[in-house]
């Protein structure tokens, strides 16, 4: 049996506009009262629609979640003035301590430190505060030091899925990462 998935599609792509946040396929379902086949039909056609020369958006998972988003290009040019001009901004020595902690995680302080070769505790509480990184346990070693691994957050803002879609690392680079493991 064939059916018409126009409307549910716009249904769909409404809620995605709205909701700015990404939703799986199951909150997705719930919102739109949809079945959860029926949304994962409209998320394949709202690929086709953004995979469009002419389409302004792309359909993009980022942290298990849907979302709408500008196409990469267009991004470069509109961030400037839509993004989040200074609140995005980190500073090289802040986004060091974040590729340290996102490529080793979980990681203690003085692991990271160890790598970069300079305190880390001001980088460290700048990430905690934009909730890039957190807490994610204790190290089994004397003194217990605390662990640190990345947040929703940062997938979001590095539009990443999941950690797995991070830029894989050469050679040198990965042997840095491990010299104070």
């Amino acid at each position: 049996m064939e059916f018409d998935l126009e409307k549910e599609t716009a249904l769909i792509e409404a809620i995605l506009f709205l909701e700015g946040e990404p939703l799986d396929e199951n909150a997705l379902a719930k919102i739109s009262e949809l079945s959860k086949d029926v949304v994962l039909l409209c998320i394949d056609a709202l690929h086709k629609k953004y995979k469009e020369e002419h389409s302004g958006f792309e359909l993009v998972q980022i942290s298990g979640g849907w979302v709408l988003s500008p196409k990469k290009d267009l991004w470069d040019f509109l961030k400037e003035r839509y993004g989040k001009k200074n609140e995005a901004r980190l500073s090289k020595a802040a986004m060091e301590t974040l590729s340290i902690i996102a490529y080793s995680q979980p990681i203690t302080r003085s692991e990271i430190e160890a790598i970069r070769g300079v305190s880390a505790d001001n980088m460290i509480r700048l990430l905690v505060e934009r909730n890039f990184i957190r807490e994610v346990g204790k190290k089994d070693i004397p003194g217990k030091p605390v662990q640190f691994g990345t947040t929703k957050d940062f997938l979001k803002f590095f539009r990443l899925n999941s950690i797995a879609d991070l830029p894989k690392l050469d050679e040198t680079e990965s042997e840095r990462f491990e010299l104070a493991r």
